[in-house]
């Protein structure tokens, strides 16, 4: 319960909205249409996906177990959240009498972290596996790489499930948000409200900068390879700068995407004077930023898939015609191979 008396439930604090507004804002076949966008985005990534694995090797298939973990994040991503905002629209944004308990609302607020950190921490999973394939080739076992790859996309999926669970267990809350379609965690100046906040931000934009720096290194290491003094002998295969193509791309997405959403969460929960008010209420000009930068974030459920179906070797081949004369029997140490055979 909020606290000055208020009637509202745990999850429902006083938004600056009215019943006129609702009826104004409610649009369930815009938000449906733009859920099926994604929904769809991602049908078609996982089909290409299918296709792929298909005689791969081991290195790729450990990339491509990885981004399948990650579509069918983002897709159930969408198709869950979507179903909960639509539902919602229907009912006029009227939160109350649909979760009068708040069973709803903190089940969707689980889920939006869940999902909202799962491709940040996916994301820094496949950076280090390309880091370490690009680096260290040898020092992994290549028959346990996909065995290996779906491990850590469960370990992601539990880390994030078990930081989604603490505003249940009572570090932090669940609130419905502007226009009342969603919940999310409380921008509020409690101490759990503030600590779930700063630890939703700070995995976040961890995962962000360790994808950013390992991806720096590893398409360093690949320029040098590229252009060093034997380079003829040492250029690497198209499907390793097929890959690292792609993993940029989901690296710069997921940047644009979800940094300013990050960094709005961090600035809100630790502004003087509280951003929210003792009753729960929040600025209108919060509110509407808030949702603004929530939209911006779940375009990178939609675009990731199309990361992939446009960054393969078939799309880089025509826009760089050369990497199709050069033979794909070429690994990236094979010095290293011809030493270990000597010996």
């Amino acid at each position: 319960m909020w606290p000055n008396g208020s009637s509202l439930g745990p999850c429902l604090r006083p938004t600056n909205i009215t019943l006129e507004e609702r009826r104004l804002i409610a649009s369930p076949w815009f938000a449906a249409s733009f859920c099926l966008v994604g929904l769809a985005s991602n049908l078609l990534a996982l089909s290409v996906l299918v296709s792929a694995r298909q005689g791969s090797s081991h290195a790729r298939s450990s990339f491509l177990t990885f981004l399948c973990g990650l579509v069918i994040t983002d897709f159930m991503g969408l198709l869950v959240t979507g179903t909960i905002v639509v539902s919602q629209h229907a009912a006029l944004l009227d939160w109350q009498s649909v979760d009068p308990g708040c069973n709803l609302c903190h089940f969707m607020g689980v889920i939006m972290v869940f999902f909202g950190l799962c491709p940040l921490l996916l994301g820094a999973a496949m950076a280090s596996e390309r880091y370490l394939g690009i680096t260290r080739p040898f020092s992994r076992p290549a028959a346990a790489s996909q065995r290996r790859a779906w491990t850590t996309v469960g370990l992601v999926w539990a880390a994030a499930l078990a930081l989604g669970l603490l505003p249940l267990l009572g570090v932090g809350r669940y609130t419905v948000q502007y226009p009342g379609s969603w919940c999310f965690l409380t921008l509020g100046a409690e101490p759990g409200d503030v600590a779930f906040g700063l630890l939703f931000t700070l995995l976040g934009s961890l995962s962000v900068g360790l994808s950013f720096l390992l991806n720096t290194i590893s398409v360093a290491t690949l320029c040098h390879v590229y252009h060093g003094q034997e380079a003829a002998q040492q250029r690497p295969r198209d499907c390793e700068v097929e890959m690292m193509a792609q993993l940029t791309g989901i690296m710069v997405v997921a940047s644009i995407c979800w940094m300013p959403l990050l960094v709005f969460i961090a600035q809100t929960v630790l502004r003087s004077p509280p951003a929210m008010s003792p009753t729960g209420q929040l600025s209108r000009a919060t509110e509407q930023q808030l949702l603004i930068y929530l939209r911006v974030a779940t375009w990178n459920q939609i675009l990731d898939p199309w990361v992939y179906i446009l960054f393969r070797r078939a799309v880089i081949r025509r826009l760089h015609p050369r990497l199709s004369t050069r033979s794909r029997s070429l690994s990236l140490q094979p010095q290293l191979t011809r030493r270990s055979t000597m010996q």
